[in-house]
């Protein structure tokens, strides 16, 4: 058995190492001519400058949580695991944004020079270094851990040091691509009717900078967060409710590196297949590792557990993954009707727009909500709350698939604007916008999945604070437990109130700088001075930073305070409010703010009025309110849910022996 423990560890450097080999592939391609080269070094200084200094504020959060863990729970290995998980976060979310500002130079050049294949290769190898990264660093840092100490226990340490670093990186990152966004749209867009990354656009580098650090890294913190608690909360179950069983603690772990395997295969297929339609192809590579995961689950529950009942458990929640990506996309996708009806409401203005965007975001809860609940129905029907663990797994089996997928977008995104910024041919704008287009509904099928994988993450999670507190039920009767249900009830909408007015904030400096260039420096808009593209990167990235702080802070207090003043069963009740209530919030903002998108999108490909029009302004308004819903305060409500229920899980030790002070 310790060999196959070993071998985790070892899958995890294979996909380390496939990252690299990506990754030098693409440095050696061509970056194009010196204006491009100009611009893309202004966007990867940009984004350095910010994650350097997010991680020098995190430095401090991270070394008093570690302090906290040690004397509070009296157990320094699970501080130790804390670091080893916030450090391992942070590398797959640097890493994996050198390779985006790496690629997205170089995918504009290979449209220019070669074509759509060409393209549409390298943005998917600069994404695919982000997802080997992800899966990689969570299973080497997982296996390497457990093979150290045989301990269950204390990687919920290591699970809390990724949800820290993933709360701060997607909120920071999202208040800062958001607030350089909307300044860049309302005023260079609607005000000053110039294009899209139109390189007279004062905030069109900040806007570049924010794809990377909000879009790549961001979520790349935010997926391994889910990726490794789901794989914590299965391990400790398995050894938990297994009759202290090793196969239990084995499987999903072994599934999870052979998983790893199965996305080099697919991220192999992608390279190799090429072709005109990049949505095809990704979804190729998408369904042939989930095919070939399905398949690594079935030969491991039969040699562990001599039955299949595990492998129904973790189809039952890659199944409900898949099915909740093709239901994100079609509330998203310009393909469908929900986009096309949104773009039809703009023709009577940004209201009717708005109203709309919202019905549809509304409306897109109820089939993901039925999905997760089958997926818990038939995991649990076989395995208990192990099976249900064993879903959340299986949902994020193809994690490094999904992110390599999900990451290409913003590549894809830069490379039109670079491509805008350097006065290159229309046809290669085409073809960047085409793989953009793609790049959005991957995107937004990379939140629906992430938000999916974050109930089922949760709940696994709650089952295993449940049984480290001893917990069997919740009566809702209770005073307690009912003041912790509304409590965690409204924590998701205290959230997302200090996330969007973060972004509110920020735009609204950012849209007066705006202003005062084209007001000051007239030559902009003639083309005969240049903006100042540095203050703008320098407000997002201040704003970012100090508004980042509160709902870090009240996501890490409100478990701790109310657990231990009410007790652990109040606990439970505000972690059971905040799950309900949180993954349906994140639903609807995620899938609004991709609907309001594509739909501009939409309406910019000439239909209902084309570019210019009144509903095109009322799109892009739309378009505006939608971004922070979708890419600050949406995808920001799992990671809360998540981190939440994990302080719940590593202070469970001290909330039992307080019982409660009132």
């Amino acid at each position: 058995m310790d060999s196959l423990f070993f071998a985790v560890p070892v899958l995890g450097v294979l996909g380390l190492l496939f990252a690299l080999f990506q990754g030098q592939k693409i440095l050696k391609e061509d970056s194009g001519n010196e204006r491009m080269k100009e611009i893309a070094k202004a966007i990867a200084e940009g984004a350095e400058a910010f994650l350097f200094a997010e991680y020098r504020i995190l430095l401090f959060f991270v070394c008093s949580l570690f302090l906290c863990i040690g004397f509070g729970t009296k157990s320094w290995l699970s501080a130790v695991a804390f670091i080893f998980g916030a450090l391992l976060s942070t590398l797959a979310g640097y890493f994996g944004m050198r390779s985006a500002t790496s690629a997205n130079v170089r995918t504009a050049e290979a449209a220019r020079q070669y074509g759509m294949k060409k393209a549409l290769s390298i943005a998917f190898s600069g994404g695919s270094v982000m997802g080997m990264c992800v899966a990689g660093f969570g299973i080497f840092g997982i296996g390497l851990f457990y093979m150290l100490t045989k301990d269950v226990g204390v990687l919920s340490g290591f699970s809390l040091g990724a949800s820290s670093i993933a709360l701060f990186a997607r909120v920071g990152g999202g208040i800062y691509t958001k607030a350089a966004d909307v300044g860049a749209d309302l005023v260079g867009k609607v005000e000053a009717g110039i294009p899209e990354d139109d390189p007279r656009n004062p905030a069109v580098i900040a806007d570049n900078v924010g794809d990377n650090v909000g879009d790549v890294a961001g979520m790349g913190a935010d997926l391994f967060e889910s990726y490794v608690g789901a794989l914590v909360s299965a391990m400790t179950l398995g050894f938990l409710l297994e009759g202290k069983s090793i196969e239990g603690v084995a499987f999903p772990l072994l599934l999870a590196g052979l998983s790893l395997l199965a996305c080099v295969l697919g991220s192999i297929l992608v390279l190799t297949l090429g072709g005109d339609n990049p949505s095809k192809v990704l979804k190729m590579a998408s369904y042939s590792s989930a095919a070939a995961v399905l398949i690594f689950a079935f030969a491991l529950s039969q040699y562990f557990f001599r039955d299949l009942h595990a492998a129904f458990a973790v189809t039952a929640g890659l199944i409900a993954g898949l099915a909740i990506g093709a239901v994100t996309e079609y509330y998203t996708s310009s393909s469908y009707n929900p986009v096309k009806e949104i773009a039809k409401q703009s023709e009577t203005g940004p209201a009717t727009n708005i109203i709309s965007g919202m019905a549809i975001g509304m409306r897109s809860t109820a089939v993901p909500i039925v999905l997760i609940s089958v997926a818990i129905f038939i995991s649990y029907s076989v395995l208990g709350l192990y099976g249900i663990a064993l879903a959340a797994v299986g949902m994020l089996s193809t994690t490094a698939i999904t992110v390599a997928v999900d990451a290409y977008g913003p590549i894809a995104d830069n490379a039109g604007g670079i491509a805008e910024m350097s006065g290159l041919p229309e046809e290669v704008r085409c073809i960047t916008d085409q793989l953009d287009a793609v790049g959005n509904t991957t995107a937004a099928m990379g939140k629906g999945f992430a938000i999916g994988s974050a109930a089922l993450t949760a709940l696994a999670l709650f089952a295993s604070y449940a049984q480290a507190v001893g917990l069997n039920n919740i009566n809702v009767l209770d005073s307690r437990v009912c003041i912790g249900l509304f409590i965690g009830a409204m924590l998701p909408f205290l959230f997302s109130a200090f996330t969007m007015s973060s972004v509110s904030k920020a735009a609204f400096s950012m849209i007066s700088e705006v202003r005062r260039q084209f007001r000051e420096k007239p030559g902009i808009m003639e083309g005969t001075e240049k903006p100042d593209y540095k203050t703008c990167v320098s407000i997002s990235t201040k704003a970012a930073l100090r508004e980042m702080i509160v709902p870090g802070v009240l996501a890490v207090l409100a478990p701790l305070g109310i657990g231990l003043l009410l007790g652990a069963e109040s606990l439970g009740g505000l972690l059971a409010g905040a799950l309900v209530s949180g993954v349906m919030m994140a639903i609807f903002m995620s899938n609004s703010g991709g609907a309001w998108d594509n739909a501009k999108k939409y309406v910019e490909e000439g239909h209902n009025g084309g570019k210019g029009s009144d509903t095109h302004k009322a799109a892009v308004v739309g378009d505006t309110v939608g971004d922070p819903f979708k890419d600050t305060s949406g995808p920001s409500i799992n990671i809360l849910i998540k981190l939440m229920t994990v302080i719940a899980l590593v202070f469970a030790p001290l909330i039992v022996a307080v019982g409660g002070i009132l």
